[in-house]
């Protein structure tokens, strides 16, 4: 079975044709032609706004039209990330997918369902005939993943509707009505190195086979941070046994748990067996430590290897500064990471954690990004200054940017009380109406179009923005239904 024999098949077939155009966030330019061309198949309005959004408009049914208009949104960019043993070009390449069991899964990489699946649920609606609505637009936005940047570049006025149900959540059964603002925080220095030093040997440091994931749906399951695991290893190899520092990255994107970190180091050469051991036993401490969230970390201590045919350039056997190399990687263990507070209005929700996402050092420069997240600003930015304490105390510059305030639920929703009616009347149960620990645009939208009743929903999605990322294929089928069933019931203008 492939994905082209999914049910409903209007659905699937529209994700399909989203897994053949290459769509990292900030390179849109293939998904964005791709939808305008479908949207003029179709004959349907489309255009992109000043900034690079996508909007179509789809008339309503005959006999819906006095309903009120509802935004179906969604965004078109996706987290590329793959395994290290995988060959993909996220700019060329497109998604491989693999049907296994009731999940649909990629071949070593994200699958791109989040949000893709949520655009084809809403292109899916556009093209069906069978499909009883009122007026509708889709806004399909760009650079989600990275800094919501084309949601927070909207311009009021180009939306008519009255009604957004965002298609980004990531649990069948669940609806959202609020959600965490962000911050990223960025610290950075500069340090002084020294010549390879006579008696060592190189070797590399890997930490990897971490489970990773979304760093605001998966950070509850306080899963391995492989910066932070690095750091732990590297902090007793420098002042236990004299080895010497060159490199450090690990983590490519803000929010997501960084999955794997490498280090080159210096091993004085009478401390390679000392070294070894020392690495074998905290491996299998971490191992233990970590047996349940991430039974595949792996951490490895191998001789440097060049690669094939390139001499080492003079410039990568240098060493970081003893003292600035210490520095650093303490502040990698100060800085928070995690959960920092669970919370009182939401049981069960994270309220406030911050992710520690990337880490460089390299060439005379150390570079940390984190993105803290909270429903309540004032505990993010609490947080904020927490950690700019820490990086100064290390020596660090700290900047801020791209912050954004939460979502605050309407308890008074129109939408909301016809979701949960028919949610009740179709299968028999309440839905869970909560908030998220997660950056939806929902919150950047309502400061342009502050007068949309908002819901956010979606298909069952695990271990987004992670090449473990996979759909739960009968969730999807019940989303079509019920968002059918939802867009029939929208209430008259």
């Amino acid at each position: 079975m492939t994905i082209k024999d999914l049910k409903p098949s209007l659905v699937w077939n529209n994700f399909y044709s989203l897994t053949r155009c290459p769509r990292p966030s900030k390179h849109e330019e293939t998904v964005r032609g791709f939808l305008l061309d479908w949207a003029s198949k179709h004959g349907l309005e489309a255009f992109t706004d000043t900034t690079g959004n996508v909007v179509v408009r789809v008339p309503a049914t005959p006999g819906y039209e006095n309903l009120k208009t509802v935004v179906l949104q969604g965004h078109m960019d996706m987290v590329p990330q793959k395994n290290a043993d995988v060959e993909h070009d996220f700019l060329k390449d497109p998604i491989e997918t693999v049907v296994d069991g009731e999940w649909l899964r990629a071949r070593g990489t994200t699958l791109g369902a989040d949000n893709g699946l949520g655009l084809a649920l809403a292109m899916a609606v556009a093209e069906s005939g069978d499909v009883k609505h009122g007026p509708l637009e889709i806004l399909a936005t760009y650079d989600e993943e990275t800094g919501m940047t084309g949601a927070k570049l909207l311009q009021p006025g180009i939306l008519k509707g009255d009604i957004l149900i965002n298609l980004d959540s990531e649990t069948e059964g669940e609806l959202y009505v609020g959600c965490a603002g962000g911050l990223d925080a960025t610290a950075t220095a500069r340090y002084a190195r020294k010549k390879e030093p006579k008696g060592h040997l190189c070797y590399s440091l890997s930490v990897k086979g971490c489970q990773g994931g979304h760093s605001g749906m998966d950070i509850i399951l306080c899963r391995a941070n492989a910066n932070r695991l690095a750091a732990r290893i590297l902090l007793t190899l420098l002042e236990r046994y004299g080895v010497k520092l060159v490199d450090l990255e690990g983590g490519t994107l803000r929010n997501a748990i960084p999955r794997e970190a490498f280090a080159t180091l210096y091993v004085p050469y009478g401390r390679l067996t000392a070294v070894k051991r020392a690495v074998t036993r905290m491996a299998s401490a971490l191992k233990a430590e970590y047996a349940a969230t991430d039974p595949n970390l792996q951490v490895l201590l191998e001789p440097y290897a060049e690669t094939p045919g390139e001499p080492c350039d003079p410039q990568d056997c240098k060493y970081v500064e003893e003292t600035a190399a210490l520095r650093f990687i303490r502040s990698i263990l100060a800085c928070p990471d995690g959960v920092e507070r669970m919370s009182d209005s939401m049981p069960g929700t994270v309220e406030t954690s911050n992710n520690l996402a990337m880490v460089k050092i390299y060439r005379g420069k150390f570079f940390i990004k984190c993105l803290m997240r909270s429903s309540v600003d004032s505990a993010k930015m609490a947080l904020a200054a927490r950690m700019e304490s820490v990086f100064r105390l290390a020596g660090l510059r700290t900047r801020f940017t791209g912050g954004y305030s939460g979502w605050a639920p309407n308890e008074s929703s129109e939408i909301l009380a016809v979701m949960k009616k028919v949610y009740k009347d179709m299968f028999g149960s309440e839905p869970k109406v909560m908030a998220i620990h997660a950056g939806l645009e929902c919150g950047i939208l309502a400061g342009t179009y502050p007068h949309w009743d908002m819901v956010s929903m979606g298909p069952t999605l695990l271990s987004p923005h992670s090449p473990d990322e996979r759909a739960f294929i009968p969730s999807v089928q019940k989303v079509w239904d019920y968002l059918c069933a939802v867009l029939a019931s929208i209430p008259v203008k």
